[in-house]
């Protein structure tokens, strides 16, 4: 058994960032454990045609490494991972992390106050410190339709893409029409014999401002750096001002709703199917999703949009509730992923034995979606209650490693052996937060995946991210139960 200082599970965004923010501060002794055999997270596993971002490129990055480069103002994924992998190299990350080596429990022991991790390769590693950055989006979501094992063509969920497969003259369903499914159809529609789009609920769509970065404006960049941080905050600035409309003053966006409802109108004759296409309920209450292509991939003769519900899928093909079978050769799930069921991705135990699944089983919490009582130096990344409506992921995830470095240095400077959140603190903080939660728009009911299915939102953050941020500054050992080394 290995005795490490310090483990990170997973290497996106947050692994990789925690990893980089060691380094600077000179804590070396460290291993970020990856089950991929590539760092990159979401952006590795991701790579279905058309991927792209939808937050503007200068802002989705880490702000100590940004890059004049990006080609678009969204970036593709290609660039997104490439651009990561960029960073584990500069920043020296990739001599630290052990690939395809998936974590399958963690236990907290109470005697020696640290974790033992267990690896799939069979081995153990102890470490004082444990960081948990798996990702919100990590873990597909697979539908349970009826005889989707019959099936006898292909099936694939759009984060786990077969490329081998070609789709070219196939007749393809693509069940879900959230962030990944309106990137996908116009990307497929040109190559597909048919494709039938399987809706359950419209999305509010509205325009990407997207466009090519002419090279002279990146290599003004590059040179001025100044100039490329100017852009960082106007992006920044202008997505902050949005969350107004989110959960400050939500009859904002329903003053906007009458705009998008002019794009829809604008972008579909067709009356029957752009009633089909016009949301019912408030704008922002589900994820506002940005497309220029989508409503036109729609409007093509191979192109179907089905409202009916699927009864069941046959060997065949798929059988809506109206009684119709579509005969298929391909059915990508493009269904998201566990986002607001947030359970803990493998067993993980605490101090005495407590079970982190079963303390969540009725919906996710944790202090600053942080750290979590009953689970000593174990500290989240993108943990319940972090995500945004509004802004770029990659601030919430920048302040929470932030405030895991700062916890980590006063446990060095302190001698302390464990910190643990107190229960108090983290239900105070619960109670405040799902408070702010029903003023905001995704109370309006939507039923949207922000939710768990006993309707707690364990997702979102209900403000903005500079508060976020200040919050999260510096580690605050008052919030916490400290346990010294005996001297």
């Amino acid at each position: 058994m290995h005795t490490q200082h310090i483990v990170i599970v997973g290497c996106g965004f947050g692994g990789l960032g925690m990893g980089i923010r060691l380094r600077q501060a000179g804590l070396t002794d460290f291993t970020i454990l990856e089950q991929g055999s590539e760092v990159g997270g979401t952006w590795r596993d991701n790579h279905y045609p058309g991927a792209a971002c939808d937050v503007e490129s200068h802002l989705y990055s880490y702000s100590f490494e940004q890059n004049p480069s990006w080609s678009r103002r969204f970036a593709p994924q290609k660039e997104i991972l490439a651009y990561l992998i960029h960073c584990a190299d500069k920043y020296g990350v990739r001599p630290h992390i052990r690939f395809r080596c998936a974590v399958t429990g963690a236990r907290f022991d109470d005697l020696s106050g640290t974790w033992e991790v267990s690896t799939s390769d069979g081995k153990s590693i102890r470490c004082r410190v444990l960081v948990m950055a798996c990702g919100g989006l990590s873990r597909p979501a697979i539908p349970e339709l009826p005889g989707l094992s019959s099936f006898a063509g292909k099936v694939f969920h759009s984060a786990r893409w077969d490329h081998s497969f070609s789709l070219t003259g196939k007749r393809v369903a693509v069940i879900g029409t959230g962030a990944s499914a309106i990137q996908i159809v116009p990307a497929i529609a040109p190559q597909v014999e048919q494709l039938f789009v399987y809706q359950r609920t419209p999305p509010w769509i509205i325009p990407k401002p997207d466009r090519y970065i002419k090279q002279q404006h990146r290599q003004r960049l590059a040179e001025h750096r100044l100039l490329l941080q100017l852009t960082r905050t106007l992006f920044y600035l202008l997505h902050e001002l949005a969350g107004v409309g989110f959960f400050v003053a939500p009859g904002l966006l329903e003053k906007l709703s009458g705009q998008v409802k002019k794009f829809i109108a604008r972008s579909i004759a067709d009356e029957t199917l752009r009633a089909q296409l016009t949301p019912s309920y408030a704008l922002g209450c589900k994820r506002i999703l940005l497309s220029n292509d989508y409503y036109p991939a729609l409007c093509r003769q191979n192109v179907e949009l089905v409202t009916s519900g699927i009864a069941e899928v046959t060997p065949e093909g798929i059988r809506t509730q109206d009684g119709k079978e579509r005969q298929l050769d391909a059915i990508i799930l493009a269904t998201g992923f566990q986002a607001a069921e947030v359970v803990a991705p493998f067993p993980m135990l605490g101090r005495g034995g407590i079970d982190l699944g079963k303390q969540w089983q009725d919906g996710a919490e944790a202090y600053l979606g942080t750290t979590v009582s009953g689970f000593p130096n174990a500290f989240l990344i993108v943990g319940p209650n972090t995500g945004l409506g509004h802004n770029s992921m990659i601030l919430m995830i920048e302040s929470q490693i932030q405030y895991i470095l700062s916890a980590i240095q006063a446990m060095q400077e302190q001698k302390l052996v464990s910190v643990e959140v107190k229960s108090e603190v983290q239900r105070r903080y619960n109670l405040t937060i799902h408070e702010r939660l029903k003023h905001t728009v995704w109370s309006s009911d939507c039923g949207s995946w922000y939710y768990t299915r006993s309707g707690k939102n364990t997702t979102l953050w209900p403000g903005f991210t500079f508060e976020f941020r200040l919050r999260t500054r510096r580690f605050s050992p008052q919030d916490y139960v400290l346990a010294k080394r005996p001297s």
